[in-house]
């Protein structure tokens, strides 16, 4: 691993993200519980769409879709139909300035890496990534 100083690094990141992406609904929920515990609040919401089984339950409900807040990189990924669909936008103020729907695999390469710098400009978000790397 990496001192305790350090970020870990963009490839120990890129698998810990992937680890679990071959199946996309249970990947969003992973990743979901991963990053929401991991990060600072307001970095990641998650969209849930819950049955009225869920409702009367007080279950959360199934995980629809992710969005991650880094500096003006936002990326989300939504499940539908188990069909992963997967954008990153660049946004300043609000405005969304560009969209690019994009791949599982470089929407998860480009998570690693906005994970990555920002860890480096913030402590808190190294040790999160430290936490996210472990598996907890």
């Amino acid at each position: 691993m990496t001192g305790p100083e350090e970020a870990p690094s963009l490839d120990l990141v890129t698998a810990a993200l992937r680890a679990d992406s071959a199946d996309v609904a249970i990947y969003a929920q992973v990743l979901t519980e991963s990053l929401s515990e991991a990060l600072p609040p307001g970095t990641v919401s998650v969209d849930r769409k819950r049955s009225a089984s869920d409702r009367m339950r007080g279950r959360p409900g199934e995980v629809s879709g992710i969005v991650v807040r880094l500096g003006d990189q936002v990326m989300s990924l939504s499940v539908s139909r188990g069909q992963p669909a997967a954008e990153i936008c660049r946004e300043v103020r609000g405005v969304v300035l560009s969209r690019t729907p994009v791949p599982l695999h470089e929407w998860t390469a480009a998570l690693a890496s906005a994970l990555v710098a920002h860890a480096e400009r913030n402590a808190e978000a190294a040790e999160a990534l430290r936490k996210l790397v472990a598996g907890g």
